[in-house]
């Protein structure tokens, strides 16, 4: 269980922003699923919005993320995405808005299965094993 606090991120590149964590509450991620359905169902979308297009569409804007790096070499990739932040930042809310969706069509609470899931590969990926090493749990 995570409890209320605030983490660092270790990634130098994030500038050490601070990110709540608020345990079981629900509520900044009930809000965005909510704003979402709210403009899927003002236009009458949801007849279009079964599992399997949600799925494709996710994975389709996905693909607009990588085309951005497509090519570059991991140099350009940084100085790239600095240029294009906001492109990207774009792109990246395509991802994330497919998938609040299809977690909400498909009654998953997406917090609670990402928390659930970061356990898992905390067990899989122990630090003493994994640290810095990109190595599949399976093989360490």
């Amino acid at each position: 269980m995570i409890k209320k606090g605030v983490i660092q991120p270790r990634h130098p590149s994030l500038n050490w922003i601070a990110l709540e964590v608020i345990g079981d509450d629900m509520d900044d991620f009930i809000k965005m699923t909510e704003k979402i359905k709210d403009f899927r169902d003002e236009r009458d979308w949801m007849k279009f919005h079964n599992h399997k297009d949600m799925a494709l569409s996710l994975v389709l804007e996905a693909t607009e993320v990588l085309e951005h790096f497509q090519w570059k070499s991991p140099e350009e990739v940084i100085s790239y995405g600095k240029a294009h932040r906001e492109e990207l930042s774009e792109e990246l809310a395509d991802v994330a808005i497919y998938l609040f969706e299809l977690a909400d069509n498909l009654e998953i609470n997406l917090k609670r299965a990402m928390l659930k899931k970061l356990e898992i590969n905390s067990s899989k990926y122990p630090v003493e094993k994994a640290r810095g090493k990109h190595t599949k749990y399976n093989k360490l």
